[in-house]
Formats: structure tokens, sequence, C-alpha cells
């Protein structure tokens, strides 16, 4: 990824220990926008590279990408008006089967979106949306687990951006479906907390599509040195507003014409018992 030519290593390095200091201690800090230097989306994007050069040094391997900020409401919500992009690495896939570690986490939300699932690079320039559903193997409900290194999610773009588009953790659905089988941006979704409905939202609120939420994805993370690639995973953006996670609860996604994916959480409390009991 190219670098922030506008911004000091040293200035670099600084927001990357502070995101890196949180994410270890599972305490947030304070925002990084008051480290970089004021608008520089570069510079934040240099800082989200490092990290990522951090985690796969020690072992994580890149397995995809995701799209932020790609629905209105989710928007409003933190206070910027445009998407971002991250890196999804192998650590970060969560299995349906397992309840999540909520130890692994700071102050996590969850939304559902779909996952493209590439059979092609999307390396040409310009990327179409037609590009996109031809390079697509297909797609599958997904729940994206955010999270935020940042106290109280009192997030810029600058943040956001730097602290890996506030990626956490990744589910995937089990049914395949062939993109050409179904209207992306006609799809309905509903977000269940234990049975209640917490979120809704269609394939239109994703950038109007997902499939345009993908093609911009891929001209941006082209522009920065990074095609997306063949059997990548990309979460394409939340199809309705994110919501609080609750230790304990089990969350479902019905996405239409897609299919369902689910994750539940334990309570502190579930991993001392687990500990004590297989002491």
């Amino acid at each position: 990824m190219n670098t922030a030519a506008g911004a000091p290593p040293a200035v670099i390095a600084k927001a990357v220990r502070q995101l890196e200091a949180a994410q270890a201690s599972r305490r947030p800090c304070a925002p990084v926008r008051d480290v970089l230097p004021a608008g520089d989306v570069d510079a934040a994007y240099a800082v989200q590279a490092a990290l990522i050069a951090h985690r796969t040094a020690g072992g994580a391997r890149i397995v995809g990408r995701k799209i932020g900020l790609t629905s209105p409401k989710v928007q409003a919500q933190l206070g910027v008006s445009q998407p971002d992009f991250g890196v999804l690495l192998d650590d970060m896939a969560c299995a349906q089967d397992q309840p999540v570690d909520i130890t692994r986490l700071i102050q996590p939300k969850i939304e559902a979106e779909l996952a493209f699932i590439l059979a092609a690079d999307l390396d040409r320039d310009p990327v179409t949306e037609t590009d996109v559903a031809a390079a697509t193997g297909y797609v599958v409900a997904a729940l994206e687990i955010v999270d935020s290194r940042i106290a109280g999610w009192d997030i810029s773009i600058l943040d956001t951006v730097a602290d890996n588009a506030s990626c956490g953790l990744f589910v995937l659905g089990d049914q395949q479906v062939p993109l050409a089988s179904t209207d992306v941006a006609a799809v309905r979704m509903t977000l269940h907390r234990d049975g209640d409905i917490v979120s809704a939202g269609t394939g239109a609120d994703c950038l109007g599509s997902p499939l345009a939420a993908v093609a911009w994805l891929a001209r941006t993370v082209r522009r920065y040195g990074f095609p997306l690639r063949a059997e990548e995973v990309v979460l394409s953006g939340a199809l309705g507003p994110m919501v609080n996670v609750e230790p304990g609860s089990r969350y479902t996604a019905a996405i239409s014409g897609v299919g369902t994916v689910s994750a539940g959480f334990t309570r502190p409390a579930d991993l001392k018992t687990a500990a004590g009991t297989s002491s």
C-alpha cells in the first residue's frame, strides 16, 4: 500500500503503537485523529497498512477485504459520510457452531451483510458492476462483528480507517448462492437477537447495491496498490443499522434469496466456568 507522503514516519508509528496497545490490553484508546495530520486519509491508510503488516509478520494471513460505512444509517450512527475499507485476516474468521469468545473484543457491534467470494482477480481499471458480477464465484450471508479500539466509538473517518475500518471478526453462512440467481440490490435482511428483530434493511441500503460497493472497493484498493484477487472474501457492507453485541446472546441474520448466518457470544463468566471445569 502506498505510504502517506504528507505524514512523517514517526507520526504513523505513534498511531500504530496507540492502536496496538489498545488491542493488546483490550482497553480503548483516545482517537488517533489527534495524532494524524488533519483530513489526511492516506495517512490513516498508512497506519492500517502498518498494523496489518505487523499481524501478517506474526503469522496471520490475508483472506479478503471489508467495506465499511456503506449504509447511510451506519454513517449517521458514526457521524461519517464516506465508505472505507479494511483487511480480513484468517484469524478473524469464526465458525457458526462455536461461541465467539467475547473477551477477544473491546466494544463490539454486529451487522449483517453479503459476502462475495471471488473466482477471478479484479485488477482492471476501471472496475464496473458488470466486472464484479463476472468475477464473483458466489455470495453468502455474513455477519461482521465490528469493533473499535477508539474509546466510546468516538471516531472520525481517520480513526476508523486507521483502525482497519473498525474490523473485529466475521462469520460466513453455509449456503453458497450463485450471483446470477438473486438480485442483490433487492434482497431483504432481518437480524434477530435471541429471536427479536434488532435490525433490518435491503441490498439497496448498501451504496444502492452491494455490487456497486464491491466495484468501489476494487477501484479503491487497486489505487492503493493491492487489487482484489481470486478466492478472496469481500464483506460488501451493512444492509442495516449495526447493533451492540450483548454477551451471552445469539444473533441470526436472514437474507432473502441467499440464506441465514448466526453467531453466539460467550459471557465472561462462561469462560471462567469452563476453565474451572477443565482444571
